[in-house]
């Protein structure tokens, strides 16, 4: 089409002496100022008979390109628009009755008239273009032009689109076939309705729709008499009746003043009154700046789910075998595409991540939110603008790792285009510690280990997975990974609910090590994680996992969408949807496309999904339904949210990653804090500033909604297990209480001297005390003996428990 336009812009139509000596109309100039157009059109038919019968009788269907807009949720409010062509068909109705004047007076004014094409106008030009005269004459009509044009869009390879542009008497016969052919099959309103839908008007602008929101930001039905001439005069040559250009501006003033006015009074379309009213309406010599795809969104808090959307077109095989097929398709088909983004969430989030850290801020504070159930996201949002840095006036500051610092490469913010919330191109994701804690809870679970299995955690754990005597992290003098817990301590008798509340490094590595690495990755692998970083992805082959011991602590890269949505698998009841930015695709038509809507398998059962989320209701300040917690990571996540809430928090070695994942029954939002620059970072990311983010973002979008409570399992031996009473000990020798309880199948382990009645050295008691699990850990405490009655004490108090 490009060709085509510069021809037009130079005012070659075609060459009126080649078109005489090919012989295809000989003696039809000749004859045409005495014969009348009729007469003049069988001749020519005649005259061309050959050329003519060769061509098919009607021009293969199609669409010219067409603007695909993008909506949030809401379905009103647009978030981005794509195209190649800024263009949007209206029907005549909803154009302006003068711009359809207009364009006849500029460009056919014999529209009327003929049928289809111009035989006079022919002859006029030829005669004309032979001669020599100055200014070659034109001899299109609209309906010839509106051929010309569509022969172009309906091109199946390149030189079609060559034979339909290309200044050549073959493409001026095949015009005139189709043109008289075309007159047949619509009444004039249409041709004119088509033309004016498929016309340049130049500045990127196709189309009347285009056009006027381009040049007047109106509507085409609203436009004035002079509006609508001066864009009838811009289509004969759009590049040099350019309003922005000072010569543009000058020649397209004189054309619709001196030519398109004085043709509309001339066709009777207006009265000279009306003609002289509209030469003084200004024109414009600025022009409306039009979007195009997600660096443009006016609204730079959309731009990070408008670039998870197109990802997610451009992945999708639906829309064609090759990426270029893909986005030809968005960019032309026209489609309103009803996305899952929800406007007051986005905003909600946007504002809480900019309470608590800058644009400008290296690290950069990441939040995603996803519906339990179905995988629509709903909101996504970074303390940084979607945009590309300006290269001549650079905002971005020279990136924090000192390896591209010392090339002067700069880094990601206040401005990047990275999918840093969603992963993809060098963005794998990011360390985020103990939130994957999850995943070997549930293939404990599935393994038969009850919630309430225990174990007795070491301040330090000697594992056997093996890991190089030169780690920090082997155990001295061995190949051993002996992992810690944060901060040190955290020795005692744990079970899921408590050892996930208090995020327990030494019980989960244990517990890895009894259901196999290898099964806690699976389960990552069916909750969606993707596995980005090469060592991860080779590591999670199957096979390789078994020593990955540190993959319950948290090691592997993902991204906050990714956990989003793992964590949103256990208020699903265990079924993994695949996250999706659609609602709703709709083409020109009105058809519904069944593409997008929620595809969801099963990950993993109900009941072991619902006893999950119960001993993930404890880091974030719930109560569990089936257990105690007795300890949380980030309780004030509970009191702010006020509704039944899961979650958990996870850090790295050195504070380098920060995350928390909350969520309830309709919302499940994961926060993380990080250097995406550079990941050996040496600041310390606080929970501080990420938590807040999270749980008053889930706050906001949770306000009037009803409290829904979590589902229980069908049976609560999933939570419980198998439960055995607990012998009594109390004040026996402590050889005899480790034989009673060893005897009852319990393991048993001594604890430290607590106050007692009982004389110093014999037992206690027992934690836990009553009933436990079968096989769990049972501690038996000595006594110190100084918990005696002392006078003036009630002897029914039971002593002290630490």
């Amino acid at each position: 089409m490009s060709s085509w336009y510069r021809r037009r812009d130079h005012n070659i139509l075609f060459n009126g002496f080649a078109f005489l000596t090919c012989g295809l109309l000989t003696g039809v100039v000749v004859a045409a100022a005495a014969f009348p157009v009729a007469a003049m059109s069988g001749l020519a038919a005649r005259a061309g008979n050959t050329a003519f019968a060769s061509l098919p009788s009607e021009i293969k269907e199609f669409k010219s390109p067409q603007i695909t807009r993008i909506y949030a949720n809401d379905n009103r409010t647009q978030i981005a628009q794509f195209y190649d062509e800024f263009r949007s068909d209206v029907p005549m109705r909803d154009i302006s009755k003068y711009m359809s004047a207009a364009m006849i007076a500029a460009e056919d004014r014999t529209f009327y008239e003929h049928n289809g094409v111009d035989i006079k106008g022919v002859a006029r030009a030829m005669v004309s273009n032979n001669q020599g005269k100055a200014g070659k004459q034109g001899a299109s009509t609209i309906t010839m032009q509106l051929v010309r044009m569509s022969l172009a869009y309906s091109a199946t390879n390149p030189q079609e689109v060559v034979d339909a542009t290309k200044d050549t008497p073959k493409r001026k016969v095949t015009e005139m076939k189709y043109a008289m052919q075309l007159e047949k099959q619509l009444d004039k309103e249409q041709i004119v309705e088509r033309y004016l839908n498929i016309a340049p008007f130049g500045k990127q602008t196709y189309g009347i729709f285009a056009a006027s929101q381009v040049y007047f930001n109106r509507k085409p039905k609203d436009l004035t008499i002079g509006q609508a001439a001066m864009l009838a005069g811009i289509v004969r040559a759009p590049s040099y009746y350019d309003p922005t250009t000072t010569e543009g501006y000058d020649e397209l003033l004189k054309r619709r003043n001196n030519y398109v006015l004085p043709g509309m009074v001339l066709t009777g379309a207006i009265t000279q009154a009306e003609a002289d009213k509209a030469m003084k309406e200004p024109i414009p010599k600025q022009v409306r700046q039009i979007s195009n795809g997600c660096v443009a969104v006016a609204k730079n808090e959309w731009g990070f789910f408008c670039d998870f959307f197109y990802r997610w077109w451009m992945g999708r095989e639906e829309f064609g075998p090759t990426a270029y097929d893909r986005e030809r398709r968005l960019k032309a088909g026209g489609y309103r595409i009803t996305t899952t983004l929800d406007i007051k969430g986005q905003a909600d989030a946007r504002k809480n991540v900019n309470d608590e850290i800058s644009d400008g801020n290296k690290n950069a504070l990441l939040l995603a939110g996803v519906q339990p159930g179905s995988g629509k996201v709903r909101l996504l949002a970074a303390n940084r603008k979607f945009k590309l840095d300006d290269r001549a006036h650079p905002a971005n500051k020279i990136s924090s790792d000192p390896a591209k610092a010392r090339k002067g490469l700069r880094g990601t913010y206040p401005n990047t285009t990275n999918p840093l919330l969603t992963g993809g191109g060098d963005i794998t994701g990011y360390q985020a510690g103990s939130v994957m804690k999850m995943f070997t809870m549930v293939a404990a679970l599935e393994k038969g280990y009850p919630l309430a299995y225990t174990i007795k955690a070491e301040k330090q754990y000697r594992s056997g997975y093996i890991i190089s005597s030169s780690n920090d992290s082997a155990c001295e003098g061995t190949h051993f990974w002996c992992p810690q817990n944060s901060g040190g301590g955290g020795e005692g008798v744990y079970n899921m609910w408590t050892g996930f509340g208090k995020s327990i490094n030494t019980y989960f590595v244990p517990l890895e090590e009894r259901v196999g690495a290898e099964n806690v990755v699976d389960v990552a692998k069916r909750f969606g994680v993707k596995f980005r970083a090469p060592s991860d992805a080779e590591l999670a082959q199957p096979g390789n996992s078994h020593q990955w011991g540190a993959f319950t602590l948290g090691v592997s890269s993902t991204t906050p969408l990714d956990m989003a949505n793992a964590y949103a698998t256990l208020a699903g009841d265990g079924m993994y949807c695949e996250p999706t930015p659609i609602e709703q695709i709709t083409t020109q038509a009105g058809e519904k496309l069944d593409v997008g809507k929620p595809q969801c398998t099963r990950a993993t059962s109900p009941d072991v999904a619902r006893a999950t989320l119960d001993a993930t209701r404890c880091p974030v300040g719930d109560s569990a339904q089936l257990g105690s917690c007795n300890g949380a990571t980030a309780r004030a996540t509970r009191d702010v949210v006020g509704h039944p809430v899961f979650g958990k928090t996870g850090t790295t070695d050195a504070d380098k990653t920060a995350a928390l994942i909350a969520g309830t029954t309709q919302l499940v939002v994961a926060g993380y804090l990080v250097n995406p620059d550079w990941q050996a970072h040496r600041d310390h990311m606080e929970h501080s500033t990420v938590n807040p983010a999270v749980w008053n973002t889930l706050a906001d979008y949770m306000k009037g909604e009803p409290k829904i409570q979590f589902k229980t399992p069908s049976s609560r031996k999933i939570a419980v297990g198998d439960q055995r009473s607990i012998p009594g000990v109390e004040c026996l020798p402590m050889s005899r209480a480790r034989s009673r309880v060893d005897g009852a199948g319990f393991s048993v382990w001594v604890g430290q001297p607590v106050d007692s009645k009982c004389p110093e050295g014999t037992a206690a008691g027992t934690e836990p005390d009553g009933r436990t699990i079968k096989g769990g850990v049972v501690v038996i405490n000595p006594s110190n003996g100084k918990g005696a009655a002392k006078p003036g004490a009630d002897p029914a108090l039971p002593p002290p428990r630490r």
